[in-house]
């Protein structure tokens, strides 16, 4: 399992970022502190950082400079929108930095390009009955491949990483298809529909009324 270390002093944000990477899979510890951070890393290795700047204790520039022998990835988390802190922060070998107030989805899809540029993402995903393997993109069920549609397969995989959150249309559309939705296409409709039929989940992917889908785990 992925370990992902949580640097963050404000405890409603700290369960926030707990709360959804928990629930994409990944193992995640919390501290709220930079001296206990520096403790913590001496104890255990971790497969990417969610680092704050403003910390008690040392700072997270100043924490930054233990962690980078180390080779972890690091992603600041910072209520610190400069321009001149977003640079000091990549220079200082920082991966990404995501600045305060933050969509969760997006913090997700930046995590998920990090551990990749890492080659740290685990192959297999587990949803609703389905195993996922990643890497051949095969789906399946009790041992059967679900043959899907490049598109089926990445909203499979759009909602799998995503269980319990409501995924606006749009969101859906510019995530899979890559493109601007018009909010006049049915075509996410017409591809969800397809999708539950296929893989069995006409009970666990639903529409929420005036949104778009949530996969129900």
């Amino acid at each position: 399992m992925i370990q992902i270390l949580i640097v963050e002093d404000e405890k409603p944000i700290s369960n926030l970022i707990r709360m959804s990477l928990s629930r994409q899979g990944y193992g995640c510890t919390c501290v709220y502190d930079g001296n206990d951070a520096a403790d913590l890393l001496e104890q255990k290795p971790f497969d990417l950082i969610l680092l704050d700047v403003m910390l008690p204790g040392c700072d997270g520039f100043e924490l930054m400079d233990y962690i980078r022998p180390l080779g972890t990835p690091v992603i600041f988390i910072t209520a610190k929108n400069s321009v001149s802190d977003r640079v000091r922060g990549l220079r200082m070998g920082a991966d990404d930095y995501i600045v305060k107030p933050f969509e969760v989805l997006e913090l997700l899809a930046r995590v998920d390009v990090v551990l990749r540029r890492y080659n740290k993402v685990d192959c297999l995903l587990e949803a609703g009955g389905l195993t996922i393997d990643t890497r051949s993109m095969q789906v399946l069920r009790d041992g059967v491949e679900i043959p899907l549609t490049r598109k089926e397969y990445d909203l499979l995989l759009l909602f799998a990483r995503n269980p319990g959150t409501a995924l606006y249309r749009e969101t859906i559309y510019e995530r899979v298809w890559g493109g601007d939705y018009t909010g006049e296409s049915r075509t996410v409709d017409l591809h969800i529909q397809r999708l539950r039929k296929k893989v069995g989940w006409e009970k666990r992917l639903k529409a929420v009324s005036k949104v778009g889908y949530r996969l129900e785990l």
